[in-house]
């Protein structure tokens, strides 16, 4: 039977693998050791020896070279959480090892999210919840507002989260346009969008959400000339990374235009200064980087590993496998 471990942070360990999905793993496997910390691994590689498999989670093994050494009968590594970037090493590509993420599961909560964000948005939602606290009074109708039917939302970039976002938009009446350098037209028109560029995003969109994964050239990719072009009224939603956002410049316009609502779930630091604008700006909505798998959404990420383990007794290619030729563009 295939030898394998857990690998990861305790504090979230029953959320991702609770106790009937490690009944399940260990039908088809020898869990032969209880699960185990990255640090304790550390103390004492040698328990590594029979390994085959790798169960992990936040806080999972570095794939380097000192790990990989211990380890000569490992062939795969399932990561019950998104991006591999701190786990995935030259190392482990060059030795073959399987890699596979939960990263389309992590996505549906954050996907989810955002929804919820762009339709009340689009209903101003957030608008009338500080006029009514700041005058202790119900505005009068009819109302302003763009709501769903003709409005535009604008995605910043295809990764798997904005593309989930653009298959929940698609039972409302809104279009939807779209950046992403790395996007193929028929790909787009599948998901049923218009490609334009990062300005007519916007400077089109009642609503910007924004989804692109943090590389090198993300960082500070959204600035005070992209804010400055909104429509008046519009919001921005970012559950992607804060350090993609020049955040000076974006505080300079909201302070300047009160009518653009920002809603961020992420910033950067994270969480914001103690003295940062953010906490204050009435047209700033802050979540505490809410959107991600938390409580027992964390088991999705759990049971997609469990299929994936399944697709690797049987020999079939794993769906949610981490390439070495796409890792370069992944968040």
């Amino acid at each position: 039977m295939v030898k394998g471990l857990y690998i990861m942070n305790q504090a979230p360990f029953e959320l991702v693998y609770p106790e009937k999905l490690r009944k399940e793993i260990a039908e088809l496997s020898d869990i032969y050791r209880p699960p185990m910390t990255n640090q304790q691994i550390q103390q004492d590689l040698s328990v590594l020896d029979e390994v085959e498999v790798i169960f992990s989670g936040w806080g999972g093994p570095k794939l380097d070279q000192s790990l990989l050494d211990e380890a000569p009968n490992l062939k795969a590594f399932f990561y019950a959480a998104g991006s591999v970037k701190s786990i995935a090493t030259d190392a482990a590509w060059d030795r073959g090892i399987l890699i596979t993420n939960a990263v389309k599961a992590n996505a549906v909560p954050v996907a989810e999210f955002t929804l919820s964000q762009i339709l009340f948005c689009l209903k101003k939602g957030w608008t009338f919840t500080r006029s009514i606290r700041n005058t202790k009074q119900f505005p009068g109708k009819p109302f302003d507002i763009p709501g769903t039917f003709g409005s535009t939302v604008g995605i910043v970039s295809f990764s798997t989260v904005g593309k989930i976002v653009c298959e929940l938009l698609k039972p409302f009446d809104i279009k939807v346009i779209g950046y992403d350098p790395y996007i193929k037209d028929r790909e787009a028109e599948k998901l049923g969008v218009e490609l334009c560029s990062l300005d007519e995003v916007f400077k089109k969109s009642d609503v910007v959400s924004l989804h692109t994964p943090l590389l090198d050239e993300t960082i500070g990719m959204i600035g005070k000339e992209h804010f400055s072009q909104m429509l008046p009224n519009s919001s921005f939603i970012n559950t992607s990374r804060g350090a993609i956002v020049r955040e000076s410049e974006m505080i300079e316009v909201l302070q300047d235009r009160s009518d653009i609502t920002a809603v961020l779930d992420v910033t950067f630091p994270e969480p914001p200064n103690q003295d940062s604008p953010l906490y204050y700006l009435e047209n700033m909505v802050l979540t505490p980087h809410l959107a991600g798998s938390e409580g027992k959404e964390c088991e999705r990420m759990g049971y997609y590993m469990l299929e994936e383990f399944k697709r690797y007794l049987i020999g079939v290619p794993l769906q949610w496998q981490v390439k070495k030729e796409y890792f370069n563009i992944l968040a």
